[in-house]
């Protein structure tokens, strides 16, 4: 019984750790990036199945840097700094979670 009850809180603690690493991504996503892309976090999202977004942040995320540098001229600097890289993995579980084939969708401030 106690391992079944220690299993179900450390799932539960798994859990809101995930979440909380997309509302952060959402909140830079909100901070730094929507005010150099123009469209809110659920349009970027979007753009991507699950598996592709992993594709873009592997590797530093050398893929969607070079995409999005190259769609949004004016991020380029952003994104080849050192903040971006702390809040990639962050970015990654925003845009994961909200994905194309994701099923779900942020609320109205992304």
């Amino acid at each position: 019984m106690m391992k079944k009850i220690t299993i179900a809180v450390a799932a539960l603690m798994l859990s809101f750790n995930a979440l909380a690493d997309a509302e952060k991504g959402q909140s830079y996503y909100l901070k730094y990036m929507k005010p150099l892309f123009g469209y809110n976090g659920d349009v970027l999202a979007q753009q991507h199945l699950q598996v592709e977004w992993k594709s873009y942040f592997r590797k530093d995320a050398k893929k969607f840097i070079k995409k999005y540098s190259q769609k949004h001229p004016e991020a380029a600097e952003f994104l080849n700094s050192e903040t971006f890289q702390k809040i990639a993995p962050h970015l990654q579980d925003f845009v994961m979670k909200y994905a194309a084939d994701s099923g779900e969708l942020p609320d109205c401030n992304s």
